[in-house]
């Protein structure tokens, strides 16, 4: 099984996601998540802005184009990115 898959022009990603790192940024794939660090804390929503924040950057899109389908409170999350302008080299396009 991948992190990704498409429904249409969305990306839908399984994230395990590191809060409280040293530096933001992809790490990698782990089984069937895409590993990523982040620096904020998980507290009042705070580590879930900042894993839009990231994303937002890496796939060109507006952070209100990706969304938490997902783990909202959890490390393992599902996320839909709204037609993304851009892909990381890890990912295929449809």
């Amino acid at each position: 099984m991948t992190f990704y898959h498409w429904e249409g022009e969305n990306l839908i990603l399984s994230v395990h996601v590191l809060p409280r790192s040293s530096h933001a940024g992809i790490v990698g794939v782990q089984g069937d998540k895409l590993k990523v660090k982040i620096t904020a804390a998980p507290v009042d929503g705070k580590a879930n802005a900042d894993l839009c924040k990231l994303f937002s950057k890496v796939f060109g899109v507006a952070k209100s184009r990706i969304i938490i389908r997902s783990g909202e409170s959890s490390r393992n999350k599902s996320l839909c990115i709204q037609s993304p302008k851009k892909l990381p080299d890890i990912i295929t396009p449809p």
